[in-house]
């Protein structure tokens, strides 16, 4: 569901990058349109994935969404998800009782988007803005509090995320909340110099010592897609799950962008091509620092290893050689 409405997020960070720009200001009251369009765009997206039933769920979504906008992401997504449900419930009531099928859409888009957008206008709503806010204003104590440690921690802990299925659940809805309000994100810096740099660090080193000459044709596409469009982490995979110390070498490097992250106190985004990602955040000569940071750290670790790895295959290749001469 977050991921399906991350794209609205980055056009919103792009509206609001381009507002920066000399002659474009104007493109602020853009960004402020499009933050409230957020919870519209995750009712709509929950609505069709509880519902599926196409443009029925659709509309029920954005009415839904549009009584919840008081509500924030978080209120958008209940309101979405309360659609969904009653515009299943009474499609198929309908249909029981052999109603039209005009009448039918009609009933159940109607009504279902009435009652789970009233419901989250009048009573959700509040309670949902208060929890997003106390997420975000936990997240900034913290930052405030020791930026550079909890960058570190950040950054350590995000690859064990990513790979136990944590991420999608927990982090990057804390993302999504962060750049609600300010179009940029603490979390979403580390993502970009934790994951993403640190991938492309991997695959980058093994395009140019690979440990046998498939692993260069492996690793090429996944660099040149995470640094043209900041997504494919799990290209690092392969080489990070055949050798514990390229595994390691991933975490100490993300750990060290997260620490340069909290260092600079950057906020950015990832999901964008990486030579774009400085101009989406509020530090960019930190960010660059960040983002550099860790891509060498992970390049130059996976480069050692795949060189030591490469001289004993040659070693071992000596010896049995040597061993069937001397038998």
């Amino acid at each position: 569901m977050m991921l399906s409405s991350l794209p609205g997020f980055i056009a919103m960070a792009l509206v609001l990058a381009l507002s920066k720009i000399p002659g474009l200001t104007m493109l602020g009251e853009v960004f402020e349109l499009m933050i409230n369009a957020l919870p519209v765009i995750l009712a709509v997206v929950a609505a069709k994935q509880v519902a599926d039933l196409d443009d029925v769920s659709i509309v029920a979504g954005i009415v839904a969404g549009v009584l919840s906008v008081k509500g924030g992401i978080i209120g958008g997504i209940i309101g979405g998800i309360l659609a969904g449900l009653l515009v299943q419930y009474i499609f198929r009531k309908c249909v029981e009782w052999k109603f039209p099928a005009t009448t039918v859409n009609i009933a159940a888009g109607g009504i279902a988007r009435l009652i789970s957008g009233l419901a989250v206008f009048f009573l959700i709503a509040p309670v949902a803005l208060k929890l997003g806010e106390g997420i975000r204003s936990l997240l900034d104590l913290l930052v405030s509090t020791n930026g550079t440690l909890a960058g570190l921690i950040a950054g350590l802990l995000i690859w064990p995320a990513i790979i136990g299925g944590v991420y999608h659940a927990a982090i990057l809805p804390i993302v999504l909340l962060e750049m609600e309000k300010t179009g940029n994100s603490f979390l979403g810096a580390v993502d970009m110099v934790g994951l993403v740099m640190v991938s492309a660090g991997i695959t980058l080193a093994n395009i140019v010592s690979p440990r046998d000459k498939g692993e260069a044709a492996v690793a090429a596409p996944g660099f040149a897609i995470n640094m043209g469009f900041g997504t494919f982490v799990v290209a690092a995979y392969p080489f990070m799950f055949s050798n514990k110390y390229i595994f390691a070498g991933a975490i100490l490097s993300s750990g060290l962008g997260g620490l340069l992250v909290g260092l600079f106190d950057v906020r950015g985004t990832a999901y964008v091509p990486s030579f774009m990602a400085p101009l989406l955040s509020n530090n960019m000569t930190g960010f660059i620092i960040a983002m550099a940071g860790s891509l060498i750290c992970s390049f130059l670790i996976t480069l050692s290893i795949n060189k030591i790895s490469v001289k004993k295959s040659k070693n071992m290749v000596r010896e049995q050689k040597a061993n069937k001469v001397a038998g």
